[in-house]
């Protein structure tokens, strides 16, 4: 089940708010045996995350959750999680477990012996309260009618926004339905990578920023350019990839405001975190979280623009 966009919290006796949380949307399912990882695009990712095949229960169950990396100041971050998303070798998953832990938070429960997904999301909610969940497994807290306080913290904290949900919402799966509305301080869109600006100063020899745009039918459209969420390292690393795609002409579309830059062959997907699209239709305060191995064909303005569903 997916979530609406809304964006501004709000307050109403019929709804409940959690956390939204920075990871991985993923379905835990257990058949009183065996436990197998199915992400959002219904691949298997049992192998990645071996941790979480230590979950057990009285009957078979299917969990809802998302599988999230904390950093050191105790915010979820999608940067690290990463090390984590696409290893294949069991030799590097083993090594990775020690370095990034991860945990498992549950926020549904879909089969408890028996389908429970007509259930109002309110009892679904006090079914997952009543899970005994030693780590890595832990379950998402909320609160009821008023957000304000939840609100804060994540502001607070620089987490990446709330979830509403109708109180009395059954589940249905693969529907993006308004009884669910995420409202993010921070929102997340994929960006094809069209060029790099040179750095400058602490940045000379790496980059300033990614030149980033989504695909309008055959034409690249610029929508800004992502200049932080860095580290040094991959300042380092990212600027070897560039320069092995780089090419003589501008794959965008001319704009005006788009600065001078080396060109690349778009064939980067980029993760961007944003505040919110400007009318000129450009991503204002964007960060890099990472890259991400989906087709740069697929990433539209239809799909990830500023009147993209979710």
């Amino acid at each position: 089940m997916l979530a609406v966009r809304r964006n501004e919290p709000f307050v109403d006796p019929a709804w409940g708010f959690e956390v939204k949380w920075d990871g991985v949307r993923t379905i835990l399912s257990y058949d009183g045996a065996v436990v197998r990882l199915t992400s959002r695009r219904g691949n298997d990712a049992t192998t990645r995350y071996p941790e979480l095949g230590a979950f057990v229960a009285a009957s078979p169950t299917i969990l809802d959750g998302e599988i999230v990396a904390f950093g050191s100041s105790g915010r979820p971050s999608f940067e690290r999680l990463q090390q984590r998303m696409n290893l294949a070798s069991p030799i590097d998953v083993r090594k990775a477990m020690e370095s990034v832990p991860v945990t498992f938070v549950v926020f549904d429960i879909l089969y408890q012996a028996q389908p429970l997904i007509d259930l109002p999301w309110v009892e679904r909610r006090a079914r997952v309260g009543a899970l005994d969940l030693p780590p890595p497994f832990a379950a998402t807290e909320w609160v009821d009618g008023d957000p304000a306080a939840l609100w804060r913290f994540v502001n607070e904290r620089g987490i990446e926004g709330i979830v509403a949900k109708r109180l009395a919402s059954p589940y249905r799966p693969g529907v993006r339905s308004p009884d669910w509305q995420k409202i993010a301080v921070f929102r997340t869109m994929r960006a094809v990578v069209g060029g790099f600006t040179e750095g400058e100063g602490g940045r000379a020899g790496t980059f300033g920023a990614l030149l980033v745009g989504l695909w309008d039918g055959v034409v690249l459209r610029w929508v800004g350019a992502v200049g932080s969420g860095f580290s040094d390292a991959a300042l380092a690393a990212i600027r070897a990839a560039l320069d092995e795609m780089t090419v003589a002409d501008c794959p965008f579309a001319g704009d005006p405001q788009m600065p001078e830059a080396t060109w690349v062959h778009p064939q980067l997907v980029a993760a961007v975190q944003f505040k919110e699209w400007t009318a000129a239709g450009r991503l204002r305060a964007p960060s890099f979280r990472g890259f991400v191995g989906d087709p740069p064909e697929t990433i539209t303005w239809e799909t990830e623009g500023p009147e993209a569903p979710g």
